[in-house]
């Protein structure tokens, strides 16, 4: 075949000349070149150049594919969308199991034949039949189911408010009132406990509401002319106290004021006033005779 073909070209009348190497045209940068050049209107000459096939951007258009494609290691590479990928292994296929003895993870998968560590796990902390570390490990202290946890403010921080007119001494000032002033944060678990801290600064007359409260602040408040009491709230009286807007949201009554269980009735005065109240309790007898007079 090769032969025939060969025989064929040299029975040609012209001599065959092999093609000569396209030189490529040097690379120009575009960047700079785009900014700096601006090129006049064309004339006729040139339109009618340009009309034939032939764009004074031509040397650009062929640097710019032989910068794209990487050919030429002179011209600097743009980057382009097509080279956009991530490194060298930074993304490693999945290892399929049990799909064929070629891929080395057939049939058993990798984990032998028979055995517990051949089949399923086993119960969570189990190790062999030994004794677990859980068991190993000796027990220390105990967690007390009656604890209870009071979030403290300081005599102190509530002069400052009031000083500051975010609190009116003239009203009833309870849990409610701190919070909404920023005593206290946010999360109350089971009270307020008022504590002795700047008490120095307490020169008027104050009616406080609150969980618990220390021998020394309660003296302190005493002795300035005004009162604390400890009142009572569960859970669910908390809410009500702190937010009764949620129960109007949800279309609901507000709860009725808890007792205190056994443990702790000697230790509050009275049950928490739902919703919060303004006024203290009146507890001597001019006070119950002026509440009510008026």
């Amino acid at each position: 075949m090769w032969r025939r073909r060969l025989s064929v070209l040299s029975d040609l009348p012209f001599p065959i000349r092999r093609p000569l190497p396209v030189t490529r045209p040097p690379s120009i940068s575009i960047a700079p070149l785009a900014r700096a050049l601006k090129s006049p209107p064309p004339t006729a000459a040139a339109a009618a150049a340009m009309d034939a096939g032939f764009t004074p951007f031509g040397i650009f258009r062929s640097s710019y594919s032989g910068m794209a494609m990487g050919s030429s290691p002179a011209t600097a590479s743009l980057l382009s969308l097509n080279d956009l990928r991530d490194n060298k292994g930074a993304r490693q296929k999945k290892k399929r199991k049990g799909r064929g003895i070629g891929s080395g993870k057939g049939k058993t998968a990798g984990r032998g034949h028979k055995g517990q560590k051949a089949r399923g796990t086993s119960k969570f902390g189990f190790e062999g039949g030994q004794t677990p570390l859980r068991r190993r490990l000796p027990r220390r202290g105990f967690k007390n189911p009656f604890s209870l946890t009071f979030q403290p403010v300081g005599l102190g921080k509530i002069a400052k408010l009031i000083n500051a007119g975010k609190i009116d001494s003239s009203e009833l000032i309870t849990m409610k009132t701190l919070k909404d002033t920023g005593a206290i944060g946010k999360h109350i678990e089971d009270g307020i406990r008022l504590m002795a801290r700047g008490s120095e600064h307490i020169n008027w007359p104050i009616h406080l509401e609150v969980s618990r409260v220390t021998v020394r602040a309660k003296a302190a408040v005493e002795a300035a002319g005004g009162s604390v009491r400890k009142v009572y709230y569960n859970k669910l009286g908390f809410r009500a106290l702190l937010t009764p807007e949620w129960f109007a949201k949800k279309g609901r009554l507000l709860p009725r004021p808890a007792r205190p269980p056994p443990k702790q009735r000697d230790r509050v005065d009275d049950i928490g006033r739902l919703p919060a109240p303004t006024k203290p309790i009146p507890t001597t007898t001019e006070e119950k005779d002026a509440t009510a007079a008026a």
